[in-house]
């Protein structure tokens, strides 16, 4: 099978299917070109984000390739989520080592199970042989206005948190320790099939002042806030949402895996305390957990609390060090 049968078969041919309702007035022309075309539409921003998603770096090899499909739009979608964007459509570079139809059927399904759910088109990309190597550029929209980032937070703000944290850390952790996860367990699920949370970002557009998605950890993730708005952010330990599957495990490892664990890809966002009604009732039409678990004030630090409201020893904090590609 050479480039071009290969990019027909598993992903132009699909690129429509399961769309029938999409309107695709704002996509006028899609794969097969030498570039895609995108209508804007008035008054909103496009919110464009990247990603690679490379083997043995973010994900296991022989990691099955539906997940890694799936996994590889779904944390695309999480930074639109966290912008208010709605997804509109994305571009695939794909570098497989070697044409492996077993591999493309899986991995295409993956793919298009989540595109599919959120009407995201596949408009375009590339193909070549190489490591595998995927990177995807997701397109969105959202009114200029109400666009959320990360340089919006007060103080004043309630720090907010969605879902539960903790338990993908745990599943990379035993798994670089030799101890395999069955396939049902939380933590696995959670971090092979992670759920961008478009619908709850789309909510908080008026009701948050900032907002990211949480994929280098909760710690690394909140300094970007602290930077970006110029405050200070308390965040109270006894109230993270830790998951439930990490409850046997001692207080202070399940605090270590929840704020500097990562790809929990869950959104942070602060509010004014007045919000608090109106988040919680979005908590509940939309089934997501929202728990509030700190403040901004003034300053420029992130600070961690404990059960009695004393700062955490620095020592610690240090150990809860999140992600980094170079260290």
């Amino acid at each position: 099978m050479g480039e071009f049968d290969l990019i027909q078969q598993y992903f132009a041919d699909r690129a429509l299917l399961g769309m029938s309702g999409k309107d695709f007035s704002r996509i006028p022309l899609g794969i097969g070109d030498d570039c895609a075309l995108i209508n804007a539409e008035p008054h909103n921003s496009l919110a464009i984000s990247t990603d690679m998603f490379i083997e043995g770096r973010h994900f296991f090899a022989g990691t099955d390739a539906y997940d890694i499909g799936y996994k590889s739009l779904a944390v695309n979608l999480s930074d639109l989520a966290a912008m208010g964007a709605k997804p509109t459509a994305f571009t695939l570079a794909l570098a497989l080592p070697k044409v492996d139809e077993s591999f493309l059927q899986g991995f295409s399904d993956g793919l298009f199970t989540l595109a599919n759910q959120f009407n995201c088109r596949l408009v375009g990309g590339d193909t070549t042989r190489g490591p595998l190597n995927i990177c995807i550029t997701v397109f969105g929209d959202v009114p200029a206005a109400l666009a959320l980032r990360r340089n919006g937070a007060k103080p004043g703000d309630d720090l907010w948190v969605s879902g539960e944290l903790g338990a993908p850390a745990f599943a990379v952790r035993e798994r670089y320790a030799n101890r395999p996860l069955t396939a049902d367990t939380d933590g696995q699920k959670k971090l092979l099939r992670p759920t961008p949370r478009i619908e709850l970002g789309l909510a908080l557009r008026s009701l948050a002042h900032s907002a990211l998605d949480l994929s280098d950890g909760l710690q690394g993730d909140l300094r970007h806030i602290c930077k970006l708005s110029a405050v200070a952010v308390e965040v109270d330990c006894s109230l993270l949402p830790v998951a439930s599957s990490l409850q046997h495990l001692p207080e202070l490892e399940q605090w270590q895996l929840a704020v500097g664990g990562g790809d929990d890809y869950e959104l942070a966002f602060t509010a004014v305390p007045s919000n608090r009604a109106a988040i919680q009732q979005l908590s509940i039409e939309l089934g997501v957990s929202l728990t509030r678990i700190g403040r901004v004030v003034e300053g420029d630090d992130l600070r961690f609390f404990d059960r009695q409201a004393q700062p955490v020893c620095p020592k610690i904090v240090a150990q809860w060090c999140s992600f980094d590609h170079f260290n």
